[in-house]
């Protein structure tokens, strides 16, 4: 129970997210109306995508210092639970997009860079996959996770200010604090971001069980097909 509280509070705090998300009652405002409501889920989820790629590289990093198949094992699932928010996110912008900005996909800066973030990870699985030696797999991976981590910092919070943009907080837009992220809005975002975090985390945590049970299959697997000194002795006999 005690290793479990954090799981708990995820359930509970998703639960609430999605309740209060579809039921409290939200400003209104201009254009954005009832659509404001996908902020629970959107904004929420690049936070959760931000904070589990962050502790990816910080394993990546810790790889090439110390490297460890544990480390990398945690490397590789914080990074594909991050992709996996960072795709929910882009899916759920579209979808406030199309509402809001007439067009599920308008080009605009953000977006774009947000794509070309997320197709730079892709090509981080995809070249983990394409090798085979499992040490060099995981050096590699870590190299090119951290130039990866590298890019998607400027793409999402620098480029996009330095062009016009319809995002808030970007290319001359206010933020929503300026608009009206009052006591409302902030009763749900805040345990929605702590809420959805927790949850990659969990999913994280069942990921990194699942492959290391998979590692230990096949290390045994090995070992069976592997013949002993002894064995190899007798058959040359």
């Amino acid at each position: 129970m005690k290793k479990s509280w954090w799981k708990i509070l995820a359930v509970v705090l998703m639960v609430y997210t999605i309740v209060a998300g579809l039921l409290f009652e939200v400003p209104r405002l201009a254009i954005l109306n009832e659509t404001i409501r996908v902020l629970y889920f959107h904004v929420p989820m690049w936070f959760g995508m931000l904070i589990l790629l962050t502790v990816s590289v910080v394993y990546s990093i810790k790889y090439l210092n110390t490297p460890s198949q544990k480390i990398d094992n945690y490397a590789i699932e914080f990074a594909n639970a991050g992709i996996l928010f960072g795709v929910l996110g882009i899916l759920s912008g579209a979808l406030w997009a199309n509402f809001t900005w007439g067009s599920p996909w308008s080009s605009d800066p953000k977006q774009n860079a947000a794509a070309i973030a997320l197709l730079i990870y892709f090509a981080y699985l995809v070249l983990r996959n394409a090798l085979q030696d499992e040490q060099q797999r995981a050096k590699i991976g870590a190299i090119y996770n951290i130039f990866a981590f590298s890019a998607l910092i400027p793409l999402l919070f620098i480029l996009p200010r330095l062009t016009d943009s319809l995002h808030p907080g970007n290319g001359g837009n206010p933020g929503f604090n300026a608009y009206d992220l009052d006591s409302k809005l902030r009763l749900v975002f805040y345990p929605a971001v702590l809420g959805w975090t927790l949850l990659g985390v969990w999913l994280t945590s069942l990921r990194i069980r699942i492959r290391e049970i998979n590692q230990k299959i096949d290390e045994k697997t090995e070992e069976q097909y592997i013949p002993t000194s002894e064995s190899a002795a007798e058959h040359s006999v």
